[in-house]
Parts: structure tokens; C-alpha cells; sequence
């Protein structure tokens, strides 16, 4: 089939201008991010005012020699004055991010959906196009899974990754647009595939979130010390984002486990057979069991402290199945488009 050029010029111009809008938001995030901790300091001195000058009044009222004029206020007007105009610049900051991440979504899908209209198939033909799938896919879950306030101190920590991995897909991973080989001409490529990579995004999402709470259990809510504890400050608890993770753990294991399914079907209309150890195959399905495993740990107390730890692993080995395997190691499923 003819490639339509304009439309794939179209395509890369949408990849670069989302990549300089998420790299907007990032800055944004980051900036967000230091305000938050000057905002927690500010309410945290001002809960320590509170507690002083409650302490105070008790001890008076003991003793029977205080008189309410005696008690000093805890905060002044100027004080909470203060408090609430950076409580409303951190929202105002906040909201522009999301904003931004909006827009970024909206231009990474539109240069999916002309990179398949310019090439007349579905856009999963190549390693870069997958790559564009999966950080796609890891933004929109993102975006969903975080609308809450709470969680926004979580994107500079999601962008990072995602920023990183754009890059590399665009310099180093970039095919021209192409009909796929004659082994991906096959109404399974838009099913099995785009099952996957949703499972991928949940899994990356679920995978940094467990990497967080690991950070937080170490500097807990509150007592937080030296570099690592200034890091995690703006942070959520590590219960909070445990649950984050569990959750989007739950949904990454039957999806997984779905595509894995459906690629055994096409693999046997393919190549005559369901399974046939192949590298790609055997970390995928390596993946899924450290996922299962995660899970169990998760709902399993004397494990649970590990769960993350496997949760993380799980992520590493996801990744490494998309970059490495892809790349380097020779099987049914190198179709990178790198040659």
C-alpha cells in the first residue's frame, strides 16, 4: 500500500511538540513540586503553633494563675494569610500542569492515529511505533489514576521515565513509515498488541508507584531526614501509594495474562503452534508470574513488606522485555524495524 508521507510528517511533528509539552509540564512538575514542600513546611510549623499554644494553655490552666489574654496566639493573621496564598498558588500551579498533560496526551494519540491513517494499518509494526503504544498508554493511565490533588507530586517521577523512553524511541528506535512484514499482516497484530502495551502502561504506573512507597516506608510521614527524606516529603503516605499500586496491579496481571493468551492463539495460526519458548515469550511470561507473585504477596501478611520489591522487579523485567529483548536477542519476535 502507498505511504502517505504527508500524513506521516504529520505524525513525527505531533511526537516532537507532545514531547516538548510533557517536557513543559515536567519543569511545571518540578516546580510544583518544590512549592509543595515549602507549603508542608509552612503547615507543619503552623500545626506545631497550634499544639504549643494548646500546651501552653493547659499548663496555665493547671496552675490557675492564667487568663486567657495570657495564652498567645498561635498564628498571626499575616501568618494564615500566607499559608492560604501558597496554598492557592501550588493549586494554581497544579492545575496548569494537568493542563499541559492534557494537551501532551491529545498530541502524543493524534500522532498514533496519523502515523496509521498515513500507513493505511494499525500503527504496531515496528518497535518505535510500540513505543509511542506504551508511553501513550502509561500517560493516559497516569492522568486517570491521578486525578486527586494528592497526586500530582507523582508526575515528576512518571515524566522522567516516560521522557526518557520518548527520547530514545524517537532518535534511536525511529522507522520510517512502512507496510508491517508479511508476518504481522494478520487481524491479531491490533488485538494481541494493543492488549499488551495497555498492560505494559498499568504495570509501569503500578511499578514506580511501588518504587515511591518503598522511598516512603524508609522516610515515613512526618520524620522525614536528610536528602532522601526532602525527596520524599511532597509525597503521599507509603500506604497511599501502595494501595495506588495494588490496584493497578490487579488490572496489569489479566491483562497481561490476556495478551499472552491471544498471542498463543495467532502463534498457533502463524507458526503451527501455541508456545514455543521463545525469548520474547519466555520473559513475557516470566513477567506475568512475578506479577501473580506480587499479588500474593500483597494479600499474604508475613510477604507483604516484599511486595513492592516484586512489584519493581516485575516493572524492570517488563522494560527489559521491550528494549533489550526486541533489540538484541534473535527470535520469532524480532520485528523491531531496526534493520
Amino acid at each position: 500500500m502507498q505511504i502517505d508521507q504527508n500524513l506521516s510528517n504529520f505524525s513525527d511533528i505531533a511526537v516532537q511538540t507532545a514531547f516538548v509539552i510533557y517536557a513543559l509540564a515536567l519543569v511545571l512538575s518540578l516546580i510544583y513540586y518544590g512549592r509543595m514542600q515549602g507549603l508542608i513546611e509552612a503547615l507543619r510549623s503552623r500545626s506545631d503553633a497550634v499544639a504549643q499554644q494548646r500546651e501552653y494553655a493547659a499548663v496555665g490552666a493547671r496552675g490557675g494563675d492564667a487568663v486567657l489574654g495570657d495564652v498567645p496566639p498561635a498564628t498571626t493573621a499575616a501568618e494564615d494569610a500566607d499559608v492560604a496564598k501558597k496554598e492557592h498558588n501550588v493549586d494554581k500551579l497544579g492545575g496548569m500542569m494537568q493542563m499541559l498533560m492534557w494537551l501532551g496526551i491529545a498530541l502524543h494519540l493524534a500522532a498514533i492515529v496519523l502515523r496509521g491513517l498515513a500507513t493505511g494499518r494499525f500503527p504496531f509494526g515496528n518497535l518505535y511505533e510500540y513505543v509511542l503504544m506504551v508511553t501513550a498508554g502509561v500517560m493516559v493511565v497516569a492522568t486517570l489514576a491521578m486525578q486527586r490533588k494528592e497526586w500530582r507530586t507523582l508526575w515528576p517521577w512518571l515524566l522522567t521515565p516516560i521522557l526518557a523512553l520518548m527520547f530514545y524511541g524517537s532518535t534511536k528506535l525511529y522507522a520510517e513509515s512502512a507496510p508491517v512484514v508479511p508476518a504481522l499482516q494478520s487481524h491479531w497484530l491490533p488485538i494481541h498488541v494493543t492488549v499488551v502495551s495497555l498492560g505494559a502502561s498499568i504495570g509501569i504506573v503500578s511499578g514506580i508507584a511501588s518504587l515511591l512507597s518503598i522511598l516512603r516506608v524508609h522516610q515515613p510521614k512526618g520524620v522525614e531526614t536528610g536528602f532522601f527524606g526532602a525527596l520524599a516529603r511532597p509525597l503521599p503516605s507509603a500506604k497511599k501509594l501502595d494501595q495506588l499500586a495494588y490496584r493497578l496491579g490487579v488490572v496489569t496481571l489479566p491483562t497481561l495474562g490476556l495478551g499472552i493468551v491471544l498471542g498463543a492463539i495467532w502463534a498457533e495460526s502463524a507458526w503451527g503452534r501455541f508456545w514455543g519458548w521463545d525469548p520474547k515469550e519466555t520473559v513475557s511470561f516470566a513477567t506475568w508470574i512475578l506479577y501473580a507473585a506480587y499479588l500474593h504477596a500483597r494479600a499474604t501478611p508475613s510477604f507483604r513488606k516484599a511486595a513492592p520489591w516484586i512489584n519493581v522487579m516485575a516493572m524492570a523485567l517488563m522494560v527489559f522485555n521491550l528494549i533489550f529483548i526486541n533489540m538484541v536477542v534473535s527470535g520469532l519476535h524480532s520485528y523491531a524495524g531496526l534493520n
